[in-house]
């Protein structure tokens, strides 16, 4: 009876224009929970107790987030709209996050940093896309200085929403000790009430406080790295998660959810001294910043596999009078390709030129004069 008058209340959140809600596992009900313990008697972390305590007297408080889920879940754009300010380059095709992005929100006495990783990928995928084979690594490294795993996971996408990749999974398992949220990302595009509480139930396994309904607990297995490269079957592969703190459902585009959710991170936050300094945004510097924006308007205005096999570099990086003065060539294998990029009397060039510009200036606040130059076989295209 407690659960659906919980969820009841939760419906009547979201009715009221698409608003955020959050269903919380671990205090729903004190039935299902005692003493922090499943039923099978494994101890589940919390939030709260995983961060030491450091002191009342030390005033800072702060908390540190690894942002993880698979590719083009909109996990950039979260980043970037939860600090209302633009770090992480974004674009509508895959991969464009190609290395961890750090970003860092300082309001009032609280420091939150948000580790922005590139999307769980399987070895397979790394040879397919010609990724790097730090994508395999980033995300270890974002867990491993963090407090709690947010996992952005597509409620939009009706082929694969009802499934957790296993990927997530076996990140979640080999990082069972660490606490976790589930972002259910992208819900301005669903009407309906019910696919969302379905979609809750079946992501979670449909669990309070980590005890699955009907069934008893069990330990949470040692993650087998080798599970994915065998090919499971999918009819054995676990598609849930069951030890998740809480589920938060958001638009990361609207921004519907964000705020709560920042103040959900900013009262879980622990005394404990900044890492960063009050004033910064990010740690990446603004050199990296533009190559990657660079290619990721490349992967929006290119067709297909095509932006991938591109390598951009920067040319030259200079201030003067409060104006960014930058270059950045992008090679191309063949003269074809480069072609393409340019476009017709160098239309296309010139209108990635602009674009980029626009969000260098949003990203550093700060006028931008951008030149974008292509080459290929010795020939080089310019665009300013």
């Amino acid at each position: 009876m407690m659960r659906c008058s919980f969820v009841a209340r939760a419906l009547e959140q979201y009715n009221k224009q698409y608003k955020f809600f959050l269903i919380s596992t671990r205090s729903v009900s004190a039935a299902t929970q005692t003493n922090g313990t499943t039923q099978a008697g494994k101890s589940v972390p919390t939030l709260a107790d995983s961060i030491p305590d450091s002191g009342a007297e030390n005033k800072q408080r702060a908390l540190h987030v690894a942002v993880i889920g698979v590719p083009n879940v909109g996990k950039s754009t979260f980043i970037n709209n939860i600090i209302n300010h633009r770090v992480c380059p974004t674009s509508a095709k895959v991969h464009t996050t190609r290395q961890s992005n750090t970003a860092i929100l300082t309001t009032g006495q609280t420091q939150l940093v948000f580790y922005d990783t590139p999307g769980l990928v399987t070895q397979r995928e790394i040879r397919k896309h010609h990724l790097e084979q730090s994508f395999k690594s980033a995300y270890r490294h974002a867990i491993q200085h963090a407090d709690i795993i947010a996992v952005v996971h597509d409620a939009s996408n009706s082929w694969t929403r009802k499934e957790l990749h296993p990927t997530v999974i076996d990140t979640l398992k080999a990082y069972a000790y660490r606490p976790s949220l589930l972002i259910l990302n992208k819900i301005d595009t669903l009407k309906s009430k019910r696919v969302l509480l379905d979609l809750i139930k079946t992501l979670t396994n449909d669990t309070l406080a980590g005890v699955q309904r009907g069934k008893s607990g069990s330990c949470v297995p040692k993650s087998d790295s080798d599970e994915l490269e065998k090919g499971t079957p999918l009819s054995k592969r676990e598609t849930s998660w069951s030890h998740f703190d809480n589920v938060f459902l958001v638009s990361a585009l609207t921004g519907n959810g964000l705020h709560d959710l920042q103040d959900y991170l900013i009262d879980n936050a622990k005394a404990r001294n900044w890492r960063f300094e009050g004033g910064i945004h990010t740690t990446n510097c603004p050199q990296d910043l533009i190559v990657e924006s660079v290619m990721a308007r490349l992967l929006d205005y290119l067709p297909q596999e095509i932006p991938y096999k591109l390598k951009c570099q920067l040319e030259y990086y200079g201030e003067e009078k409060s104006v960014i003065y930058t270059s950045v060539q992008v090679q191309c294998p063949t003269a074809r390709i480069e072609r393409l990029i340019c476009g017709e009397a160098n239309g296309r060039l010139r209108q990635i030129t602009e674009r980029v510009t626009s969000d260098l200036v949003e990203m550093f606040g700060q006028a931008v004069s951008l030149t974008i130059s292509t080459v290929s076989g010795g020939k080089k295209d310019l665009s300013d």
